[in-house]
C-alpha cells in the first residue's frame, strides 16, 4: 500500500463512500469544541461566512477543535494525547481508492498535518468496540496547508468499513471525502431483488457522452432528487446525434424492471430514450465492442416531470447498461430493479471474500462450517483467482469425521456458497 500525492486525480470520479446520502455517519471523535464533527461529512462545499459569531467564536463550516495547551490534569487534553481525531462509519463498506482533506476557509487555524487510518468492523460495531479494532495506516502523517483540498489517491485492495482521521494537533478541517468502490458483502443480498445500477450496491456511471450541466453520477445516487440540479443533465444539442450514459451494474444480474425518472426536468427533459445491454461476464470490452450491445427497451416516448415505469423482458445476463436519451435533456435518476445471476453472484461473492481482511474471511468460513485450522489456511490461500480457483480450493479439504464423508459434503456446500461456487 502507497499513497500518491496529486493535483487532480481520478478517484474522484468514484462513489464518496463516505457520504450520508448513504449512510455515513462520525461515530465518535475525542475534540469538537469550536465546530461540530459532522460537518465533515456535509454533501455540499464549505461556505464561509465572516464576523458571523456565535457564543464559541467564528462559526466555522467544518470540524474544529480547541486549542491544545499541553499536558496536566487541568489541561482539556489528556498527557498521553497528542492529537485530535474522529472516525467515520462509512455508509457502505467499498475499497478506498482516494481520500480529500479539505481546510477550506481554515487559515490561521488548520492542523499542521493529518493521517488517515482505516478498519474493517462487519456488523453494527460500537464506538468501543471501534477503539480496539486493527487500524491500518492509510495515509501517514502528512503536512496541510490552509485553504487547501488535498487530494491523495491510496492504493491498497482491502475492504474497508470505517476511517479515522487524525489531526496534528489540533485545528481545524472542513470536509473529508473517501472515495472508492462499493463492494457488498454478497451474503446480504442472497435472493433479494435490488436496484442493480445503484450507487449503495456498486453500480458505477462509468461513462457519459456529456456532463455540461451536471454530473452522471447522479443518475444513480441514492435517494430522490429533490431539485433538477441533482440530477444529470446535457447541453443542448446542434446536430443529430443523442446523449447517453453507460453504467456498470454491481454484478451480472437479470433486470426485471426499470425506472426513467424525469422528475423536476419540464422544459429540459428528453423527448425519448431507450435501454441497451451488455453481458461482459464472458470477457468482453463494452466500451469497444460495439456488436456486443442488445436492446432491453425500444425508443420509447417520455413525459416531463414523470417517473416512468417499465417491466421488461430482457431473457439474458446484463453487467452493463446504456441509457441513451433522445435528442438532449436531463434524468433525474435511473432504476433497474433485477436480481444477481449465479455467475454473477459468484464474481461479486470472490471479489469480496479477495478484499476482506483476513480476520474476517477466516470468521466468514468458521462460520460456514470450516476448523478454525480449515480457514486460517483457504484464507492464506488468498487471492482465489476465479471460481475454479475457489473450487479447486475447498475440495482440497480433508474429508470430515461424518459417515462416507457426509460431514465433509455439507461443510464444502456451505463454503462453496458463501464463495459463490
Amino acid at each position: 500500500m502507497s499513497t500518491v500525492n496529486t493535483p487532480s486525480a481520478p478517484f474522484t470520479e468514484l462513489v464518496d463512500l463516505a457520504s450520508r446520502l448513504l449512510g455515513a455517519g462520525v461515530v465518535a471523535t475525542n475534540e469538537d469544541t469550536f465546530a461540530d464533527a459532522e460537518n465533515l461529512l456535509v454533501a455540499k462545499p464549505a461556505e464561509f461566512r465572516p464576523h458571523t459569531f456565535g457564543h464559541k467564536g467564528q462559526i466555522m463550516d467544518g470540524w474544529e477543535s480547541r486549542r491544545r495547551r499541553g499536558a496536566g490534569a487541568d489541561q482539556p487534553h489528556p498527557a498521553d494525547e497528542d492529537h485530535d481525531w474522529a472516525v467515520v462509519r462509512l455508509g457502505v463498506g467499498g475499497v478506498i481508492r482516494g481520500l480529500i482533506v479539505d481546510t477550506a476557509h481554515f487559515t490561521g487555524n488548520y492542523p499542521e498535518s493529518a493521517s488517515v487510518e482505516a478498519a474493517a468492523v462487519p456488523g453494527h460495531p460500537s464506538p468501543a468496540e471501534l477503539a480496539a479494532a486493527d487500524w491500518v495506516e492509510l495515509l501517514p502523517r502528512t503536512p496541510l496547508q490552509g485553504d487547501t483540498a488535498h487530494e491523495f489517491a491510496i492504493r491498497d485492495d482491502t475492504r474497508y468499513t470505517h476511517v479515522r482521521l487524525n489531526i496534528f494537533p489540533d485545528g481545524g478541517v472542513a470536509r473529508l471525502r473517501v472515495h472508492g468502490e462499493v463492494l457488498p458483502d454478497p451474503r446480504e443480498l442472497d435472493g433479494l431483488t435490488f436496484d442493480l445500477a445503484a450507487q449503495e450496491y456498486g453500480g458505477v456511471a462509468e461513462a457519459a457522452s456529456d456532463r455540461y450541466f451536471s454530473s452522471p453520477h447522479n443518475l444513480n445516487a441514492p435517494g430522490r432528487a429533490s431539485v433538477m440540479g441533482e440530477g444529470w443533465e446535457t447541453r443542448r444539442r446542434r446536430d443529430k446525434a443523442n446523449d447517453w450514459v453507460q453504467i456498470a451494474l454491481a454484478g451480472g444480474g437479470e433486470v426485471l424492471a426499470a425506472e426513467v425518472d424525469t422528475t423536476h426536468f419540464v422544459a429540459n427533459a428528453p423527448g425519448w430514450a431507450d435501454l441497451t445491454g451488455y453481458d461482459a461476464s464472458a470477457g468482453g470490452d463494452p466500451a469497444t465492442d460495439r456488436d456486443g450491445w442488445f436492446e432491453i427497451l425500444p425508443r420509447t416516448r417520455l413525459q416531463p416531470d414523470t417517473r416512468h415505469r417499465f417491466r421488461l423482458d430482457v431473457g439474458r445476463p446484463v453487467t452493463h447498461v446504456r441509457i441513451n436519451v433522445h435528442p438532449d435533456g436531463g434524468l433525474a435518476r435511473l432504476r433497474l430493479t433485477g436480481r444477481l445471476t449465479e455467475a454473477g453472484r459468484a464474481a461479486l461473492a470472490l471479489r469480496w471474500f479477495d478484499a476482506v481482511p483476513a480476520a474476517e474471511a477466516t470468521a466468514a468460513l468458521t462460520g460456514a462450517g470450516l476448523t478454525g485450522a480449515e480457514a486460517a489456511a483457504l484464507a492464506a490461500a488468498r487471492p482465489l483467482a476465479d471460481r475454479a480457483a475457489a473450487t479447486a480450493a475447498v475440495a482440497a479439504l480433508q474429508p470430515g469425521d461424518g459417515p462416507d464423508g457426509e460431514h465433509s459434503s455439507r461443510r464444502r456446500s456451505a463454503v462453496w456458497r458463501l464463495l459463490g461456487v
